[in-house]
């Protein structure tokens, strides 16, 4: 048996894996990835990247391939509801606002829809490219977890290899049904099963005439006999129909008549069911293994937050495991994962258990539900973790109902142009090393920050979200960790956080759910 060693495992070639891969990257961290199939998702699955995760993309430097890899759905934002597929109307289409009405640019990236057998590809070849040891057709068969690391037992089934990696951390990004989370004896907790069984019927049908100034991202079919929702995959020829109910039925008729069309060369490519279901991991990290992902939320698709969230936690851990590596941070700022990323799981997942299927009823207001921008722009607000004056320490409040960024702590950074260009936001100020951002003279922070324990640079920022005189500390997520007017204060802030001094709460999933 072979044995090597490396700084961070991650377990599972999703786009969660591969995105954490991509952050540690980032941060000059070494990574291997492991993934036992032999290649990325053939479904389509996840679809909508929220502008959040776009701005994560944006970081790592590979936003412009994920939009170039999203061009055919460029134009598919509408919704869709009718009776079939020809009958079908474009709903009116959301526009952000504030709260005065006024139009609100919540981001320097726009949301994009890219199926997830396109996406991934990119990613993996990005990760490749970035340094990445991204081994397909390798499985995780087992690990022990101790005080001095990991120690992963892995399978490469192409050449029937066994060897043991020893690592300092694992990150188990290996799906709904995690063996990682399971050997861990980490329990869920959550509404469980949402609704009756459902299906999806990947086919391929040239539909590009019919759908031809009526383009959607998905569209509602109401017809009595074939009710459900089409997405669309690349607008032309490859569809999803999703529908309630099990698997044997003539799929061919069924389609048919949701489309409203003869579709001569409709093929049924697969018919997968699943279950809705609603589930967060009572823990998110045990020692030196973390989960992330779907290893650590299930949730509804009725909010596109699933895959979208898992990407925040990479993003999360990321610049943690790095510092912790790199012996910039002590080991107790991973606390913070758990404190910061639970919390932002349980609301995502019980956001999307909340929203409804009908594309007719998700077009109204409702007020029981978050603003759509505090799912899709970054509006959660950690409440306890590596923060300095959070809410669980008294700090500001960051309403849910309406989208009113304002730079509190524990929140990302409100987006403002720096340039008339518009090429530079003020999410670029940060990643991956922190950030101070004064609207003030800059010379009397700079001479604070200069004892700070990691560089520091000051940034002068003249925004409506950042009163005179006050100061934003930025963390390498572009999340606020430190809000305040001492000049002095923002050096022993960061070192606080560094060492694991300020408050963490390690909640219980009771807590959480409150």
């Amino acid at each position: 048996m072979n044995v090597q060693s490396t700084r961070v495992l991650v377990a599972g070639g999703g786009l969660v894996g591969l995105t954490t891969a991509l952050v540690l990257r980032h941060h000059g961290v070494e990574v291997t990835l492991v993934e036992k199939r032999a290649t990325t998702s053939p479904q389509p699955k996840a679809r909508r990247f929220h502008r959040r995760t776009m701005e994560v993309f944006r970081e790592l430097g590979i936003a412009g391939l994920v939009h170039e890899a999203a061009r055919d759905l460029a134009e598919h934002h509408h919704m869709a509801a009718g009776r079939t597929l020809a009958e079908a109307e474009q709903l009116p289409l959301w526009l952000p606002s504030a709260p005065d009405g006024t139009y609100l640019e919540p981001g320097p990236e726009l949301p994009c829809l890219v199926a997830q057998d396109v996406l991934e590809p990119v990613l993996r070849s990005a990760a490749a490219e970035a340094g990445a040891d991204v081994r397909f057709s390798t499985e995780l068969t087992g690990f022990t977890s101790g005080p001095d690391g990991v120690v992963a037992e892995l399978h490469d089934r192409a050449s029937g290899r066994h060897e043991q990696l020893h690592v300092p951390f694992l990150v188990a990004a290996d799906g709904a049904h995690s063996p990682v989370r399971t050997a861990l004896g980490i329990g869920r907790s959550g509404r469980g099963a949402i609704g009756g069984p459902a299906v999806n019927v990947y086919f391929r049908a040239d539909l590009a005439e019919v759908v031809h100034g009526r383009e959607f991202n998905l569209c509602q079919i109401e017809h009595p006999d074939a009710p459900g929702a089409l997405a669309s995959i690349d607008g032309r020829s490859r569809w999803v129909f999703m529908a309630g109910g099990g698997t044997e039925r003539d799929w061919a008729a069924l389609l048919r008549t949701a489309l409203g069309v003869p579709a001569p060369d409709l093929e049924v490519l697969s018919v997968l069911a699943w279950q809705p279901e609603m589930l967060v991991a009572d823990r998110f990290s045990a020692g030196r293994v973390h989960l992330a992902g779907d290893a650590a939320h299930v949730m509804p698709p009725f909010a596109a937050t699933g895959a979208n969230t898992g990407i925040a936690d990479a993003h999360n851990l990321g610049w943690k495991l790095a510092a912790v590596l790199t012996g910039a941070a002590a080991p107790d700022l991973l606390d913070s994962y758990d404190a910061e990323r639970r919390p932002a799981g349980w609301f995502a997942a019980d956001q999307s258990s909340r929203r409804s299927a009908d594309l007719r009823s998700a077009a109204t207001a409702d007020e029981a539900l978050a603003h759509p921008f505090v799912l899709a722009a970054g509006g959660f607000q950690y409440p306890s973790g590596a923060l300095v004056g959070g809410p669980d320490e008294g700090g500001e409040i960051e309403p849910v109902d309406v989208f009113a960024p304002a730079g509190r702590v524990g929140t990302r950074v409100p987006h403002e142009w720096l340039d008339e260009a518009h090429t530079r936001s003020t999410l670029d100020l940060a990643g991956p090393g922190w950030a101070l951002v004064v609207n003030d003279d800059p010379a009397g922070w700079e001479h604070g920050a200069a004892s700070a324990p990691l560089p520091l640079p000051v940034h002068r920022l003249a925004a409506g979200f950042l009163p005179e005189g006050c100061a934003l500390l930025l963390r390498p997520d572009q999340v606020v960790g430190w809000r305040g007017t001492d000049p002095t204060a923002p050096a022993d802030v960061l070192r606080r956080l560094l060492t694991g001094a300020a408050k963490c709460l390690r909640t219980s999933a009771a807590a959480v759910r409150t």
